[in-house]
């Protein structure tokens, strides 16, 4: 059971394997882009790919839904983004139980966006949990964890990347291991509990009023969704690439200024505490460039104020 491109090695993993794949059951297909054409989700094209039958269910709650992934009497359901709940008739199927690949180091970041929220708080490092899943939101017990490091250059869209392959390699050592009896579940530490909150397209918006650093964790936290976007002669500013600089403020925030050498960014922007250096933007209805390249073709972009 998954859905987005985090799912995608491991249901590779799996159809390499020993294991017998009865079924792959993913989110109904979605309209997508400006002519709204239907999308079929990246595990449904894997799977289809591969000739599994596929199950699109509106709901795992309903009772022929139930009944249908009951018939095919699983040992073990694998779970990985898959972005319903699975009711307790769903998760008392399995002989195995249900087994989630958890983009976080359980008990940290439980929820709908732990690869953002980690980058957002500023980790290091981060990881993946292989649980037991129980009826609470990523509360179940912990078969294994990987640290996985969170570089400086890192946004959800590359560190979800490595999150996924490693997901998948820790689940193909996990499973054995649990299916063999050589792993005993260990509770979460409720203690160390926090979660991560759904991310909406309002989150993308930049409060200058916040410190340079918070904002380039912004940027990076919500690339490729939903993106961070400013203000600009009323037009939206995309900010693609930043980087936060030192500096005594001396003007409001989000007011634009030349930037000198040696630093990396040549325009910046003035924040609540700091400077936030532009690398990379893109305006409505332009194409992504440089900010060099931009402040070139916009002369009255220095010394304008973003809001």
């Amino acid at each position: 059971m998954g859905t987005p491109e985090f799912a995608v090695p491991s249901l590779q993993a799996l159809i390499r394997s020993t294991y017998r794949l009865v079924a792959v059951y993913t989110q109904p297909d979605r309209k997508a882009g400006r002519g709204q054409s239907v999308a079929f989700s990246p595990v449904r094209q894997l799977a289809l790919s591969q000739g599994l039958e596929v199950v699109q269910p509106d709901s795992l709650k309903a009772t022929a839904t139930v009944e249908k992934l009951a018939g095919f009497a699983p040992d073990l359901i694998v779970v990985a983004a898959f972005g319903q709940i699975l009711p307790p008739e769903v998760l008392a199927l399995p002989k195995f139980g249900c087994v989630n690949v958890h983009p976080s180091l359980l008990p940290r970041y439980r929820g709908a966006s732990p690869i953002a929220t980690a980058i957002l708080q500023g980790g290091e490092i981060t990881g993946v949990t292989i649980m037991l899943m129980d009826a609470g939101m990523d509360t179940g017990p912990i078969l294994s964890r990987k640290k996985v490091p969170i570089s400086a250059d890192d946004t959800t869209g590359s560190l979800a990347a490595k999150l996924a392959q490693v997901g998948a390699q820790s689940l193909m050592e996990t499973l054995p291991l649990w299916i063999d009896g050589r792993i005993k579940p260990r509770p979460q530490e409720e203690s160390q509990a926090s979660y991560s909150k759904v991310i909406t397209k309002g989150d993308g918006e930049m409060d200058w009023r916040l410190p340079a650093l918070d904002l380039w964790r912004r940027v990076r936290a919500f690339d490729p969704w939903p993106g961070c976007f400013t203000w600009w002669r009323g037009k939206r500013l995309r900010l693609i690439k930043v980087v936060p600089l030192h500096g005594d403020r001396s003007g409001e925030p989000g007011k634009v200024i030349a930037l000198s050498s040696p630093a990396p960014a040549t325009v910046g922007v003035e924040t609540g505490d700091g400077v936030l250096g532009l690398l990379r933007v893109q305006l409505e209805g332009k194409r992504e460039m440089s900010a060099d390249e931009f402040v070139r073709g916009q002369r009255d972009f220095i010394g304008s104020s973003l809001f």
